[in-house]
């Protein structure tokens, strides 16, 4: 069965970065997100989808370090959630 917060968190990268031709299922769970050819996101970008997640979950990205670790792929930014709003 498909995990919610994981299409949620496509979705929110989709709309966020305006990735018109891409789908959900585009994007790999696993694939970093920034660095990758593919989906490498720049600093604005990064900055542009902190701001989204934090907004759209009520978590905080505390500082530069927190978000490349939180935003390295879509599951490690999913656990990063999970784990604030646990700790909330």
């Amino acid at each position: 069965m498909p995990d919610p917060l994981i299409h949620h968190l496509q979705t929110l990268i989709i709309a966020t970065l305006k990735l018109d031709d891409v789908r959900p299922a585009d994007i790999p769970v696993d694939e970093p997100l920034i660095g990758s050819a593919r989906f490498g996101l720049d600093s604005l970008d990064a900055l542009e989808l902190v701001l989204a997640v934090e907004k759209a979950y009520g978590v905080k990205i505390g500082n530069s370090e927190e978000s490349r670790r939180a935003l390295t792929s879509v599951s490690t930014l999913a656990a990063f959630v999970r784990a604030q709003s646990a700790g909330a």
